[in-house]
């Protein structure tokens, strides 16, 4: 069995830091997300170790190790994503976040009516098995964090026999993670305005959602992140916040270890000083070490901002004891 952490949180909630925090350790092996969305043009991107991603030697190291495994990978496009691009109807039913069991269900009937969906889960599971076998090979480590993030994937990552999944439910101030979708260049990237949009010094304008959409979006991943759980047995799955991270770190990662069964005391003090070949948030691409507790929306959200938040996720907010 291939051991694997799977990160399940709102985007932004500091997943790429409790990445990088984990792979400080040697048994431990990431890219990030096993499977990413959009990155941007890669003719300029870099990857996390500073080297423009088609120039790290990482990452034509793990290129050609899948093609020689039969594996026809591509940065543009990993092939571990769960989705079916060529169909429309099977696009939008798994487009949708984790619904719970009975809406789960009905989406599970809807695409068994298209074959090609049948023969392509094959195909995707193979290329995250083979991709996982790779990395942790390139590492000489022995467990694989994904920072999926989506309780979707999970549900997918779970359903692969070869896989034993331990999940890290980490979670962030909801007012905090609505500032970064308001403004995700501002609040959510690297704290070098050049290094950002992986070293574009894009602003990200496109991206921006109002207030009441980033309440939204973060009370909805919360939500399905609540729904996958409650049918995953308790010893499978570890509640952490980023708040602790920041301010906690040493006894929060001992915490993560021990329930990952690794020993705390073989991680890296500073993680930066590691090999790190992360993709996604800016913040990777930070040259300080410090960590340091985030929470500029205290005097940068405005009354009625705020107010705005309440209406929409004050709620589930106070749930999780943010008051």
């Amino acid at each position: 069995m291939t051991r694997v952490a799977y990160i399940l949180a709102a985007s932004h909630s500091g997943s790429t830091l409790l990445t990088m925090l984990l792979n400080s350790h040697p048994e431990v092996a990431t890219i990030g997300e096993l499977s990413p969305g959009y990155l941007e043009d890669l003719s300029w991107y870099l990857c996390s170790c500073g080297s423009k991603i088609r120039e790290c030697h990482f990452w034509r190291w793990v290129t050609s190790a899948m093609r020689e495994r039969g594996i026809d990978f591509h940065l543009e496009k990993y092939g571990t994503r769960f989705w079916m691009p060529d169909s429309r109807i099977a696009t939008r039913l798994l487009g949708p976040l984790y619904r719970g069991p009975a809406l789960e269900l009905l989406r599970d009937v809807g695409l068994k009516w298209f074959s090609r969906w049948q023969s392509r889960i094959p195909e995707i599971i193979r290329a995250n098995e083979i991709l996982v076998e790779v990395i942790l090979e390139y590492y000489h480590a022995r467990l694989f964090v994904d920072k999926g993030n989506l309780a979707l994937r999970l549900k997918y990552l779970l359903r692969i026999p070869s896989f034993d999944v331990k999940v890290i439910r980490l979670i962030r101030d909801g007012r905090g993670v609505a500032l970064t979708y308001m403004d995700p260049a501002g609040f959510a990237d690297a704290e070098d305005p050049a290094m950002r949009s992986g070293s574009s010094g894009g602003q990200r304008k496109s991206e921006r959602l109002s207030m009441a959409q980033a309440a939204y979006q973060w009370r909805r991943c919360n939500e399905e992140a609540g729904h996958i759980l409650r049918r995953l047995d308790k010893s499978r799955w570890i509640e952490v916040r980023y708040e602790d991270i920041c301010k906690d770190t040493e006894n929060t990662l001992r915490r993560l270890f021990e329930f990952l069964g690794l020993d705390p005391d073989k991680r890296a003090q500073d993680f930066r000083t590691v090999e790190h070949h992360v993709l996604g948030n800016g913040m990777r691409l930070d040259t300080t070490s410090r960590i340091s507790l985030d929470q500029r929306w205290k005097s940068v959200l405005t009354e009625e901002e705020l107010h705005s938040f309440d209406r929409v996720a004050g709620e589930m907010n106070r749930r999780y004891e943010y008051i």
